[in-house]
């Protein structure tokens, strides 16, 4: 029997998968519709259907996240107000220092515990949340002034506010590209010491008792204490 602790609700695993593959989906139809070279050679017809099924696939990645603000303002507010832009201690700078050598070599380079979040990750979820929200807002500026159904006129809008649409959402690319190739490199356990990670948003969002008191030492010896959250399971 192995002692289990709750990690992530149904909600943060449901929002955190839609995100992610309609975060997936509009990388692969933006970078059809917006460079200029694979445009030209994919042809007309392909650009129009990807540009629709960008707009799409940016539905549920703005729908989604609103409907867990909505059920769980809770939630939200932990996570912007605890995990973001949560106060660092002496761990976490010291976790963030050692984060690039224990990448090369795990094995002898011993991590301070850590909280809820670790210190590092803080800074590349904040960088994919506030990323996240640019891009969502400056792709609806770009939606209303080329028009939100195809044929209709647009709304108009200065040259200006266009160009920085532009500008915010070709950055935002290549922020949440580096951050999310690293989120998926440890999120999906391809780096050994994270195996098994990924069940923690795309299985039942649980973890053993071993592996929390690895990865979030002071998180996981405050669930135990106080029991929340805590199942007895034979997996």
């Amino acid at each position: 029997m192995t002692r289990y602790i709750q990690r992530h609700s149904r909600l943060a695993r449901v929002t955190h998968g839609v995100a992610a593959v309609s975060c997936i989906f509009l990388a692969l139809t933006g970078v059809a519709v917006f460079t200029p070279a694979i445009s030209e050679a994919l042809g007309g017809t392909f650009v129009y259907w990807m540009r629709m099924l960008h707009r799409i696939a940016a539905v549920p990645f703005i729908l989604f996240p609103l409907i867990a603000l909505v059920r769980s303002p809770k939630g939200a507010a932990h996570l912007f107000k605890n995990n973001i832009f949560g106060k660092w201690d002496k761990d976490d700078w010291e976790f963030a220092r050692k984060f690039v050598p224990y990448l090369f070599n795990p094995q002898k380079v011993h991590m301070p515990p850590q909280h809820e979040v670790k210190g590092a990750q803080r800074m590349a979820d904040g960088g994919l949340v506030i990323m996240g929200i640019l891009m969502a807002l400056s792709g609806l500026v770009m939606w209303a002034e080329a028009g939100w159904i195809p044929g209709s006129t647009g709304i108009a809008m200065s040259a200006s506010l266009i160009w920085a649409a532009h500008i915010i959402h070709d950055i935002g690319f290549l922020v949440i590209i580096v951050f999310g190739l690293g989120h998926i490199y440890l999120g999906a356990g391809i780096f050994q010491p994270y195996k098994g990670t990924a069940n923690l948003m795309w299985g039942d969002g649980k973890v053993s008792e071993a592996d929390a008191a690895y990865h979030w030492g002071y998180w996981a010896n405050t669930r135990l204490g106080t029991g929340e959250g805590v199942t007895t399971e034979k997996k």
